[in-house]
């Protein structure tokens, strides 16, 4: 426990840096998801406070994932739609939850072991490859497609390059003024001047959260006004706890297509959060080594707390990790912190922010996944040999023209057959 309080400087701003980085995903994960909004947040609560309790993973954030979202609002369809489908989902969530824990128990998270170390690099180096693509519109001040689509084929009939050649017809110039000034504070901030100075305890993401905020305001009534498409919204005001906050539908359990819908989301969200171990195990500074079969159990007891509470469904996730890891945090407390900070922030500052433009975000964003993708870990892996250098490349184009679990799955079969095919080529 000493251990774990030992950076609780560090942790605290760092929780305060993914907080501001979740809350926007959390709503736009729900919103590709079909889902209410609030249920993401709900999801990113239980996910930091819940998960962050029972994991080991000193680093590692949950919340909401994007690789769910197609299978969240299939199966909402699939089980009624507007007329109760949601809250058949919840059920089929809490035995999602259930299986997860059978499995951590079951000792199944060695799994992950057996995926290469290339796939894992060229996993993280897309990630961040993704990021960057994907915030570019909303950097411009375009934001049809929502915060937490990370999929090629976006929901709003796009997909992620056509979607940057559409973002040029509608630049917005106070937009564009928000990103360029916080992308200035963030790489400014990492500079040796500043981290000398007093300066260096005010986080720099909240000094642009902060910034974009005041300029929003500033702007209101005036010709750069941003509208509220180019702004958070936390879809709180107005509403009672009752609406808020809904309930599993337990009939589900009568029901075949809720199991296999719970199956099928118990699969998934275990082979993304045990991926996603592997990942910010490799990007923790200390290189510390998480339980996977805790991590199991833990994702699966967020699950059914989370379903419980009306929430979507949780996983380990890279790009909240990766902020974390950036941001300082070096123990759990970050992962607690943010969790906490979403939970009372939505309910006693929603006007404040629904203030948030996305293009400060974008910012924040941009440098999580330029950190991500350095051309440094591109260099290192084609001097490391072929043997690894292709199953590298191959991860990365695969998951950016696809998804996450597509792209993972190639990699890990391409790395397998590019290692027989190359041995044979030695031997000629």
């Amino acid at each position: 426990m000493k251990q774990i309080f030992s950076t609780w400087r560090t942790d605290l701003s760092a929780g305060l840096v993914v907080f501001l980085v979740a809350l926007p995903l959390c709503l736009g994960i729900a919103l590709a998801s079909g889902a209410p909004l609030f249920s993401g947040l709900v999801a990113g609560t239980v996910g930091g406070i819940v998960v962050g309790l029972i994991s080991n993973s000193a680093v590692g954030v949950s919340g909401p994932a994007a690789g769910l979202a197609s299978i969240v609002m299939a199966s909402i369809a699939d089980l009624g739609g507007v007329n109760g489908g949601f809250e058949m989902l919840l059920t089929a969530i809490i035995i999602a939850g259930v299986i997860q824990v059978i499995l951590g128990v079951s000792r199944l998270g060695f799994i992950a072991n057996y995926v290469p170390v290339s796939v894992i690099k060229g996993m993280l180096a897309a990630i961040g490859i993704v990021i960057i693509l994907k915030q570019i519109p909303h950097g411009f001040g375009y934001d049809k497609d929502e915060e937490g689509d990370f999929e090629f084929m976006q929901h709003d009939g796009q997909n992620t390059f056509s979607e940057l050649w559409n973002s040029l017809d509608y630049v917005s110039v106070s937009a564009i003024t928000i990103t360029l000034i916080s992308l200035f504070i963030l790489i400014i901030w990492e500079r040796k001047f500043i981290q000398k100075s007093f300066l260096r305890f005010i986080p720099s993401q909240l000094l642009v959260v902060c910034f974009g905020i005041i300029l929003c305001l500033l702007f209101k009534g005036t010709t750069w006004e941003l509208i509220e498409e180019h702004r958070v919204n936390v879809g709180v005001k107005g509403k009672s706890l009752e609406e808020l906050f809904i309930s599993p539908n337990f009939s589900g359990f009568e029901n075949f297509k809720v199991w296999k819908i719970g199956v099928i989301i118990a699969i998934v969200a275990s082979i993304e959060t045990l991926l996603s171990v592997e990942a910010s195990d490799k990007l923790d500074p200390e290189e510390r080594t998480t339980n996977s079969n805790r991590e199991l159990i833990a994702q699966g007891t967020g699950n059914t707390v989370s379903a419980f509470l009306g929430g979507l469904p949780v996983t380990q996730v890279v790009v909240r990790t990766s902020a974390n890891i950036n941001a300082g945090g070096r123990n759990k407390t970050s992962t607690l912190f943010h969790g906490v900070l979403i939970a009372i922030a939505v309910f006693s500052i929603p006007t404040v922010l629904n203030y948030i433009p996305y293009a400060a975000l974008a910012a924040i964003l941009f440098i999580v996944g330029y950190k991500l993708a350095k051309p440094k870990l591109f260099i290192e892996m084609y001097k490391s040999g072929w043997v690894e250098f292709v199953p590298f490349i191959i991860t990365i184009i695969t998951i950016v023209f696809t998804d996450l679990l597509i792209g993972i799955t190639v990699g890990i079969l391409s790395a397998f057959l590019w290692k027989i095919i190359y041995k044979s080529i030695k031997k000629i």
